[in-house]
């Protein structure tokens, strides 16, 4: 399937539209310079005035505010607020928290829910007939607001701005386009260092009405409601490896999810553990949704104790872990040396208390973000099978088509809203349990009696035909990323170019290499679409990336190359702590993409040439 590549020159996006342009359901935000990245930060009128985009968990789709604020119109008191949830349990999970994280701070919070019912009215159009949606609503006092986004943030399990759309087409006056209230920044240390900032009217991007739509169907996006169930299960089965072969849609009817057919010939797993069947992958509105329940599900199916966050990882990742639970063992570096730190801990907790294991769980990024460290898997299992804790792996940034990690934990997780996906139109998670796993049966167990789809069908409809080429993608990508990695490292003083402006590239190939290719697939596995870059002043790294011809803003795994200066966007508020896991200010964080080879290196070059000169 062609995927239509952005030219360098068409990457000039203005502050605060959405990334990618004129798309309704874009996941990334235009911040195109140093500036405007450190300026979003520190609540700059400037800046946050502008935005009508931002990576969902961080910025709230205008639909959604718009859905939000008639239910705060419906059924809210005064001075009340409101979230938006998809089931009742998470709804009530909600709740619980802002009540028990509130009442730390010795004010308790009370929180009400009501469910929302909404159906198609009498003349509605003919695809909305029977597509009722139940809407279930955490209202709050509005003073509450920054914790109840800190739920929102931390568990991406809020309702999808395709949902917000589908409900507010069956209220009233469903032709009216998604308000744009005054921006608020969100109260969070990723993406933001203060609190709430109200700025003025946000611009809109160029396009009304059907705008929208008609983009999407131009590239074949806008796809049919009633493939829903099937799209999963090709999801499920792309995931869990166990096709055949990939089967093509017949004749013109691309739509179709024909991977998952009922009677479709399934074949062994292809994610190194053959047993791996659909059955045991569940997916999430999110990838944070993912991690969040693989931490709940290990919660209720081990003996309490506090779990490991094994390397320096996604900032929610250590978020949940320290929030819900007895709390979380952080090993920031994610090195050799860490690990025997690991095992002396686990001895003398297991000695202290051997009726208990030392720890209920460990998490990992396989790499790690933004370093891209790799933990050695081999031994992790080996003393997760001897201390009995489960191992949790997040593989979104190596991929299951670059390594094979399931055989080494017991659940594996993935965003699928990054390079699974590709075009940054919708968000999607995925867990997979490990039927070697020696607690396969309690964890199989608990979520068959426990989990419930709250994944919205039109997002897993688009995620379905947005992956059926990833493996193509993921091929070109890698290619592209290890010739532009191999250019910089070239001129890189930990390449040997002692007064290099370059200090270091921070890609698998070279950091801990050994422990990535335990799980690298041998045949044609690469090293991913990600790399960061760090310079020897911060006026060369901020030169460098306002000098890249490409998108900038939030997010990675994009078809097109995505840079943004992460340690900025995602630790402004902590950036000493940071450092002190080799993770600088000045890093520069690429997620490349699938442009033409040559131009990708003569576009970094320039942009090398531009820090060479500061």
């Amino acid at each position: 399937m062609p995927t239509a590549m952005a030219r360098p020159h068409e990457t000039d996006v203005a502050l605060g539209l959405g990334v990618p342009p004129f798309t309704p359901h874009a996941i990334s935000v235009s911040l195109p310079t140093w500036r405007d990245n450190v300026g979003y930060e520190e609540g700059d009128e400037r800046v946050v005035s502008t935005m009508v985009s931002g990576y969902p968990r961080f910025f709230i789709h205008l639909s959604i505010r718009k859905l939000a604020k008639i239910c705060e119109q419906k059924f809210g008191a005064q001075d009340e607020s409101c979230m938006l949830y998809p089931t009742q349990k998470i709804a009530e999970e909600c709740r619980s928290f802002m009540q028990r994280r509130s009442a730390l701070d010795g004010v308790a919070i009370n929180a009400r829910l009501i469910q929302f019912l909404i159906t198609p009215e009498d003349n509605a159009p003919a695809e909305l007939e029977g597509a009722s949606a139940d809407l279930h609503i955490v209202l709050f006092p509005s003073d509450a607001e920054p914790l109840a986004k800190q739920f929102w943030q931390h568990t991406g399990l809020g309702i999808s701005s395709r949902l917000a759309e589908h409900c507010l087409a069956m209220l009233p006056n469903p032709q009216e386009r998604p308000s744009s209230p005054p921006f608020r920044k969100p109260l969070n240390k990723h993406y933001a260092a203060k609190g709430f900032t109200k700025g003025k009217q946000p611009p809109q991007e160029s396009f009304i009405g059907d705008m929208g739509t008609y983009l999407e169907e131009r590239y074949g996006r806008n796809l049919p409601f009633a493939h829903a169930e099937s799209a999963k299960r090709a999801l499920r089965r792309r995931i869990a490896g166990v096709l055949l072969r990939e089967p093509t849609p017949p004749g013109d009817n691309r739509d179709e999810p024909v991977a998952g057919a009922e009677h479709l010939a399934m074949g062994p797993s292809a994610r190194g553990v053959p047993e791996v069947s659909e059955s045991d992958v569940f997916l999430y509105p999110t990838g944070m949704a993912a991690i969040f329940s693989a931490h709940v599900l290990a919660s209720a199916v081990r003996p309490a104790a506090k779990s490991v966050c094994f390397g320096f990882p996604y900032a929610d990742t250590l978020k949940v872990l320290e929030k819900w639970g007895p709390g979380c063992h952080f090993f920031g570096h994610g090195l050799d040396t860490d690990l025997d730190t690991l095992e002396d801990m686990l001895k003398t907790e297991s000695q202290a208390n051997p009726s208990n294991p030392p720890v209920l769980s460990l998490f990992t990024e396989f790499p790690s973000n933004p370093l891209l460290r790799t933990a050695n898997l081999p031994r992790i299992r080996a003393l997760a099978d001897k201390y009995d804790f489960l191992v949790v792996v997040d593989e979104t940034i190596g991929n299951f088509m670059n390594v094979e990690v399931l055989s080494y934990a017991d659940i594996v997780v993935s965003s699928l809203t990054k390079i699974f996906s590709g075009a940054a139109n919708c968000m999607g998670g995925s867990m997979t349990l490990n039927p070697r796993g020696r607690h396969y049966t309690a964890l199989k167990a608990r979520m068959k009696a426990t989990f419930e789809d709250s994944y919205f069908g039109q997002d897993a409809v688009f995620l379905e035909r947005n992956s059926r080429d990833s493996l193509r993608r993921i091929r070109l990508i890698d290619g592209n990323t290890e010739a532009v990695c191999d250019f910089l490292r070239s001129r890189s003083q930990a390449g040997g170019r002692a007064d290099g402006v370059v200090k270091d590239v921070f890609y698998p190939k070279w950091e801990t290499r050994e422990h990535y290719e335990k799980c690298r697939i041998k045949e044609d596995g690469g090293f991913g679409g990600l790399f960061s870059v760090t310079f020897t002043s911060l006026k060369a790294s901020a030169a460098f990336f306002d000098t890249l011809p490409f998108f900038k803003g939030p997010s990675l795994g994009t078809n097109f190359t995505l840079a943004c200066p992460y340690t900025v966007l995602a630790h402004y508020a902590e950036l000493d702590w940071a450092a002190k896991y080799e993770v600088e200010t000045g890093l520069v964080r690429v997620s490349v993409g699938m442009e033409e080879r040559d131009v990708l290196l003569k576009s970094v070059e320039k942009a090398l040439l531009a820090a060479e000169a500061t």
